[in-house]
């Protein structure tokens, strides 16, 4: 037993620390071990290494580049490397003179990405941990692994990898933390599969400025119209073929812009007869300026109910022709692609005081949103007020657009639940014709996302120019002549 407190210790001698105070409880240093230089400066040493062998294996093409650049300068010296770089210089040239969308693709998309990726980088631990999306394990901070970064002239799309056991919802209630702690105007949150999200980062509004009417591509496809433009720069494209459309947005927020610009797209079909627009117009202002581009046209309720009940006969009559025959609709000439545009929807079925005639509308539009598609029948309704009460049928179009709205309760009514909270925030558009006329968000079919945009703004003048071309086209057709576009 003694002889325990005889055993030598290693490390610094235990002392016990000073104190004037000689009734005082010691206080006893605790041992320090010296680890030998020798020792630390060999696990650095061996650190280094290792990790330039894993630099060097995981960058193949910087290893060649810096190996072809030491040779160079070992052979022919500084002459070598000027020569060098002139040559890469002439060949980058000529890549992006003879290839341009190549060099702009794998060249400047791939340097901007990066660029954005380290941006991102800098600051995702420190934006993670104070926007409270790196939840505690034992003790550990587990932060969200950023997996990759798409950056296009204005938004940036940042792939993240879930903490287990996160969900989406959890970056959804932090948009605008993350907005703020990146620099950016808006963030949107995007499911990008299992245990992945994608963060939509807007650094500048891309459709602040009016966008004017396009111009009429001869080529039309039914199911993708060229009507505006996406956020990222891409075209809008609108589908109509197998699709019904309902367009919600408060007085003076561009719901005719939409109207205008899928009627613009369709010009081609509709002066070649493969298809036709049936036109309801309650307040006979926005409709009226383009009658002769309408095959059928109606301003008044009763003859509005007609023309819904009219379609549906039409719809019933192709339905028993192609039954047993076909299950894919082809426009022709025989059987042309049928839109009914409704201009205020909610005067058939919520605010016209004739019941049954409000009844008949009602019926009339819900066969057709419920059974047209199939047959080439479309049914394209623009409203002011998308409350249930005022339209119950909303959720039978499945290509839904939000406009500018009054109230935040609306857009989640018109895009479905959780569409605000994903960054649809149709009720702070800019109420200023020239910077909000126009731009919504629209939600696809079988998809939660949204898509910010904006329709070109087609005038009075390009609308009688539209309907002065169709006007002729129809004389042309009377009086037997032909036609050439």
């Amino acid at each position: 037993m003694p002889s325990s407190f005889k055993r030598q210790v290693m490390g610094q001698p235990l002392a016990q620390v000073d104190n004037p105070d000689p009734f005082a409880v010691p206080v006893w240093r605790s041992p320090v071990y010296q680890t030998p230089h020798a020792v630390i400066w060999t696990v650095q040493l061996v650190r280094v290494i290792w990790r330039l062998l894993w630099f060097i294996v995981r960058h193949p093409l910087l290893d060649a580049g810096c190996a072809l650049l030491v040779f160079t300068y070992l052979r022919l010296g500084w002459v070598g490397l000027v020569a060098l770089a002139a040559f890469i210089a002439v060949d980058v040239a000529l890549v992006y003179l003879l290839w341009p969308e190549w060099f702009a693709r794998h060249v400047v998309q791939a340097a901007r990405d990066q660029w954005r990726q380290w941006f991102y980088r800098r600051r995702w631990q420190a934006a993670m941990t104070l926007a409270g999306l790196a939840p505690t394990y034992r003790g550990r901070v587990l932060v969200p692994l950023l997996v990759s970064v798409q950056a296009a002239r204005a938004v940036d799309l940042v792939t993240v990898r879930l903490v287990t056991g996160q969900a989406p919802d959890a970056f959804a209630d932090r948009t605008a933390n993350l907005a703020h702690a990146f620099g950016a105007q808006l963030c949107r949150i995007r499911d990008a599969g299992p245990g992945a999200v994608t963060l939509e980062f807007v650094r500048s509004d891309t459709l602040a400025d009016l966008l004017p009417a396009l111009p009429v591509d001869p080529a039309v496809n039914l199911g993708a119209l060229s009507v505006g433009r996406c956020e990222d720069g891409s075209p809008w494209l609108l589908r109509l073929l197998g699709s019904h459309v309902l367009i919600a947005g408060a007085t003076g927020s561009g719901k005719g812009s939409v109207i205008w610009s899928a009627v613009r797209a369709m010009l081609p079909a509709i002066l070649g007869g493969w298809a036709q627009v049936w036109a309801l117009d309650p307040k006979r202002m926005e409709l009226s300026f383009g009658r002769d581009l309408f095959t059928r046209y109606a301003d008044q309720a009763a003859d509005m109910v007609r023309l819904l009940e009219d379609a549906v006969t039409e719809m019933h009559e192709r339905a028993g022709r192609f039954a047993g025959a076909t299950r894919t609709f082809t426009p022709s000439i025989a059987f042309p692609f049928l839109v009914v545009l409704v201009d205020e929807l909610a005067f058939l079925t919520a605010y016209q005081p004739d019941r049954d005639l409000r009844k008949r509308a009602e019926a009339a539009i819900a066969t057709l949103t419920s059974q047209g598609r199939s047959v080439g029948v479309c049914v394209v309704g623009a409203l002011q007020d998308p409350r249930k009460d005022v339209i119950s049928l909303r959720n039978l179009f499945p290509t839904r657009i939000a406009l500018r709205l009054d109230e935040s309760d609306q857009v989640d009514m018109v895009l479905g639940d959780g569409a605000r909270d994903r960054g649809a925030l149709a009720d702070q558009i800019s109420p200023l014709p020239e910077t909000g006329a126009g731009v919504g968000y629209v939600r696809l079919e079988g998809s939660p996302h949204v898509v910010r945009v904006r329709a070109a703004y087609v005038t009075d003048d390009d609308i009688r120019v539209m309907a002065g071309v169709a006007a002729y086209r129809r004389e042309l057709d009377q009086d037997g002549e032909p036609w050439t576009e």
